[in-house]
């Protein structure tokens, strides 16, 4: 049986495997401190010196300047998104909605740690991630990530909050690292937020043009600058504000980045409004069209070749045009005029022809473009009647439409795709998620993440009811997913408006390690059983199922086995039992099932036989099974 380690993915010893695997010559080994009888503590590490030559085709001797980005603090924001936690993602029935059918997540907790425990669960399995983090406009929050901790003390403490149970600290300009703690909490989130894409996968991030170009530095080092897409410009308002003292914006920028050149090709799907000038005046049995015309932009001196007389088949008037040339050869224009591919006007006299251009020959969409206007896509003022129609005036500021978020689905990701959000705010992103489902049939899942932060005292949110603003995004999704059915009552049985609530908190075992003075046999006894005493069975599943890689969202069913209460999740993938006192007879049963991985307390065995028949039945009934202990 093997230990799980129970605690998120360690990012530098991956980066190391990595870098190794391409140049093994690089990897050493360094000491990094001592133990208490004087021996050193010896980890693989990567010889930068040679690393640094293995990447040049001159000799490297020495620093040299060259074009990077950095700011204060930068080394310790990689070292934070690299090192590992030791929490857990606790379940919470009591505020999910059909927890046990649903496959979308709600997660409260810093979504820097949240990211981490996502990072072996998730990987490559996102196909588009939106995020909307605070903007830096002087007044904004920003997650307080202690640089003045050494990295162990951090982790030690980094549940620790505010006295108003935050860990954000208000971004003022006056503050001498303005921009530097922007950029220290955006990185290490964007980092881990790379690894959870898939390689067809995009993110969308709203900004303002205060950070804009240090964040388009900051996707450009992390994402590739070859990855950038766009960065498109959505008009947030059709009005002025005469409250401004220089210029009133009216816009905002979203970045677009890809995960890799795996995703070459974008489009979004024809609405209406894209179909309207498309019609059938001459009954063309292929449909409705429209036209363009066919005198090329070029001239005859630039195209002689494209120069030519046509004739007009209807009244036989010889022509050609007197400056340009047209769009395609005589051998082309033959085989269109044959396919009635023109259109010579109402009255069949036109001298030039126009080229018809059928709705049902259009390949799938249309090419994207960067300029989203608010008559397309929505405005704030949208969001704020959405939010407020659902849940009352005054409860959330700024909340992005559904109608701008879903122009990003459409684009981004699949009918059957996974979206993560990680700065959920009022779950707008949720909402429109739910409602596009709902329009076109797809099965779209989302992770919301969102930082329990608490709501000012004297904000009307508070006076009805809500305590944090993860309260809001949670009753939002619950009521808009009501309304969807009611406007929509035909999608009841298809259409996913629940969420598994899921709570960060400190892993579920136990803190054993003390100094060989301490112990007594008391203390012994107490520390037979390496769990937390406050957490119960189904904590321990989700934290197995975050270590195994096994999606949150997968079917989980109670079954009883020999009086033990067994987890079957994902029908038989995993099988896990954390009762007390489990016999041969328990584990015969779960081998005989042959589940991928077989999940056991390590002292909830009933006996030394038990443990010595363990891997016996399970080489007998079930060899390829994965076997592990808590």
């Amino acid at each position: 049986m093997d230990r799980l380690k129970m605690h998120s993915v360690n990012k530098v010893e991956e980066n190391i495997k990595k870098i190794v695997e391409l140049f093994p010559n690089a990897l050493t080994e360094d000491i990094r401190g001592y133990r208490e009888d004087g021996s050193a503590i010896i980890n693989y590490a990567i010889d930068f010196d040679i690393l640094r030559q293995e990447l040049s085709d001159i000799l490297v001797d020495g620093s040299e300047e060259r074009y990077q980005f950095t700011w204060p603090d930068k080394k310790k924001s990689i070292l934070l998104a690299n090192a590992p936690i030791a929490k857990t993602l606790r379940p919470c029935r009591d505020e999910s909605v059909n927890f046990e059918e649903t496959e979308n997540l709600y997660i409260e907790g810093d979504n820097l740690e949240v990211l981490k425990l996502l990072q072996e669960t998730y990987l490559g399995k996102v196909k588009m991630i939106y995020i909307d983090p605070p903007y830096n406009t002087g007044n904004d929050f920003v997650y307080e990530d202690d640089f003045a901790q050494n990295t162990e003390d951090y982790l030690a403490n980094s549940g620790q909050f505010d006295e108003y149970g935050n860990r954000l600290v208000q971004n003022t300009e006056s503050n001498g690292r303005f921009h530097t703690d922007w950029l220290n909490m955006i990185y290490p989130r964007l980092k881990l937020a790379k690894d959870l894409l898939h390689d067809h996968g995009v993110i969308f991030i709203s900004i303002d043009d205060n950070e804009v170009h240090n964040l388009r530095k900051i996707c450009d080092e992390i994402f590739g600058a070859d990855n950038f897409i766009s960065d498109i410009i959505w008009e947030k308002r059709y009005g002025r504000s005469n409250d401004a003292k220089l210029m009133s914006s009216v816009m905002e920028h979203l970045l677009l980045y890809r995960k890799s050149n795996n995703v070459f090709y974008l489009r979004e799907p024809r609405s209406e409004e894209n179909n309207k000038d498309y019609s059938n005046p001459d009954n063309d049995p292929r449909g409705p069209w429209t036209s363009v015309s066919f005198v090329s932009q070029r001239t005859k001196v630039e195209r002689p070749n494209l120069a030519y007389t046509i004739t007009n088949p209807f009244t036989g008037k010889e022509f050609s045009h007197p400056t340009n040339s047209w769009k395609y050869n005589k051998e082309k224009y033959e085989e269109m005029l044959s396919d009635n591919r023109f259109y010579w006007g109402r009255n069949k006299d036109q001298d030039f022809p126009r080229i018809k251009r059928f709705l049902s020959e259009l390949s799938e969409g249309m090419v994207p473009v960067n300029l989203w206007k608010h008559s397309d896509t929505g405005t704030t003022d949208q969001g704020t009647k959405e939010v407020s129609n659902l849940i009352g005036k005054n409860i959330f500021t700024y909340p992005k439409p559904i109608s701008y978020i879903q122009r990003m689905l459409k684009m981004g990701c699949g009918k059957n795709d996974i979206v993560v959000d990680f700065f959920s705010g009022s779950a707008s992103t949720a909402h429109a998620v739910m409602q596009l489902n709902a329009e076109d049939g797809g099965t779209r899942k989302y992770i919301m993440v969102q930082l329990p932060e608490k709501i000012d005292e004297k904000s009307d949110a508070i006076k009805k009811g809500f305590i944090k603003i993860s309260d809001i995004g949670k009753e939002r999704i619950r009521r808009a997913g009501k309304k969807i059915l009611e406007e929509k009552p035909e999608v009841e049985d298809k259409l996913d408006i629940g969420f598994r609530v899921l709570k960060v908190d400190s892993t579920n075992m136990r803190d054993v390690y003390y100094n060989p003075a301490e112990y007594s046999q008391g203390l012994l006894s107490e520390i037979e059983d390496n769990i937390k005493p406050d957490r119960t069975p189904e904590d321990l599943l989700f934290q197995v199922m975050l270590n195994l890689g096994v999606l949150l969202s997968s079917k989980i069913e109670e079954t009883i086995i020999e009086g033990k209460k067994v987890f079957n999740v994902a029908d038989g993938y995993l099988i896990a039992c954390f009762d007390d006192n489990v016999t041969s007879e328990v584990i015969t049963k779960v081998a005989k099932i042959q589940p991928y991985y077989a999940v056991f307390r390590d002292s909830s065995l009933a006996n030394d036989s038990v443990v010595t028949n363990f891997e016996q039945i399970f080489e007998t009934y079930s060899p390829t099974t994965v076997r592990k202990v808590l």
